[in-house]
């Protein structure tokens, strides 16, 4: 069964190829990703290797962690699924917690006298 590990700190330069190369020695490798943003193209600075055999991305783990790839020190651990946490809270334009500034004077939050006593 295959077994996903996910890299974390690794350097603006890596990429998919330098990425593959840093973990074949530990055993066959199905894909090895490195996730860029997607306007940008740039790294985001992590990636995902996704290793055949559980073995060898267990032994992966223990001799990567903390080793250097590109000049950077990596975190490697084993890669969860994403679960559906539902909606995010907080800030941006959709929701959260922002202050009402229609009311003249100071600025208020959500005060109906626009922060007027």
């Amino acid at each position: 069964m295959a077994k996903k590990l996910f890299v974390g700190g690794l350097s603006w330069g890596t990429d998919d190829e330098m990425l593959r190369a840093s973990f074949e020695k530990f055993g066959e490798i199905d894909e090895a990703k490195v996730i860029t943003d997607r306007e940008t193209g740039r790294s985001r600075g992590f990636g995902f290797v996704t290793f055949s055999d559980d073995d060898a991305a267990l032994n992966a783990v223990s001799e990567m962690d903390g080793q250097p790839i590109d000049g950077r020190t990596v975190k490697v651990n084993e890669a969860h699924e994403k679960s559906d946490r539902g909606p995010s809270g907080g800030g941006g334009s959709r929701g959260g917690f922002r202050p009402n500034r229609t009311g003249g004077g100071p600025r208020s939050f959500n005060s109906p006298r626009g922060g007027r006593a």
